[in-house]
């Protein structure tokens, strides 16, 4: 499904019973997914254990990715140009920031008439999730948080491993290759502790690379982190219960960010987990 919302055209889907249904949960959860992911990143078995307990669910596109609304006229932009900046202070450059996807998420739940909802945010989108608690405080009934960070200065960055991973390309174009490229990346930044099965990886990965591949989106989602700078001043204005779930062996977004996430939001819970990575593996 696909609606108009801050001015583009976001996909969505919704999971669980029916608003108003029997056993309805008042507030829904909305799910905010990270940097090139779609709304098909959420594992199945996640949204089907919710909508069991009585939450309806809804899941997106962000901006720039999978069905919804991309900004082609923006162009690709230069990461080695936009990584020397970040490194040196300046400025950047961005066709949209964190915040514009913040507001997206909003405008979708204006277009569902959804006034209150618990917020679930991974990685990036977990960055986009405590811009949309802090701005709009008075719609978030709870806010999940999942290995992501407040993007201040100084916290630890990418393990090398995870760097040379990212920065990789698939051999070929053909959808093989690309399949075989993604595994490859999961298997650098996945959990160790919970290794998923060759067929469980494959499985994930071309269920989204044959509904849409679209690096250049990646690649402005990239810089929208990068440009959007440190969270840090935001993160006192954030009233909503908020947990923040982190992986002890994440090698992309390392556990010292969530430890540090957690002491900047006020009465935030911190959990973190042995044996996790950077994604969110079947225990």
């Amino acid at each position: 499904m696909r609606v108009a919302a801050n001015g583009i055209e976001i996909e969505y889907e919704l999971h669980g019973a029916a608003a108003g249904a029997p056993g309805q949960r008042a507030a829904p959860m909305l799910f905010i997914m990270g940097l090139g992911m779609q709304l098909t990143a959420w594992p199945d078995d996640l949204l089907k254990a919710l909508g069991d307990k009585g939450f309806r669910s809804i899941t997106f596109d962000n901006r720039d990715i999978g069905l919804s609304t991309k900004f082609d006229a923006a162009g690709v932009p230069n990461m080695l140009l936009a990584g020397m900046q970040h490194a040196l202070g300046l400025s950047i450059r961005a066709p949209y920031l964190l915040s514009d996807m913040a507001q997206d998420a909003l405008g979708l739940l204006d277009a569902l008439n959804i006034t209150k909802c618990h917020i679930v945010g991974a990685s990036m989108g977990g960055m986009i999730a405590q811009h949309l608690a802090a701005s709009a405080p008075e719609r978030v009934a709870s806010l999940s948080l999942i290995m992501t960070t407040s993007g201040a200065r100084g916290l630890p960055g990418p393990a090398m491993k995870a760097r040379r991973a990212l920065l990789s390309r698939p051999a070929s174009s053909d959808v093989e290759a690309r399949i075989a490229h993604a595994v490859g990346i999961w298997r650098v930044i996945g959990s160790p502790g919970y290794p998923a099965t060759d067929a469980e990886l494959r499985a994930k990965v071309e269920r989204g690379i044959r509904r849409s591949y679209y690096p250049p989106g990646t690649a402005r989602q990239l810089v929208a982190v990068v440009a959007s700078g440190d969270r840090t001043p935001l993160l006192s204005r954030i009233s909503a219960p908020t947990l923040v779930l982190h992986g002890r062996d994440d090698p992309l977004v390392p556990v010292p960010c969530g430890v540090d996430l957690a002491q900047k939001i006020p009465g935030a819970t911190l959990e973190l987990f042995d044996g996790m990575g950077h994604d969110m593996p079947h225990a």
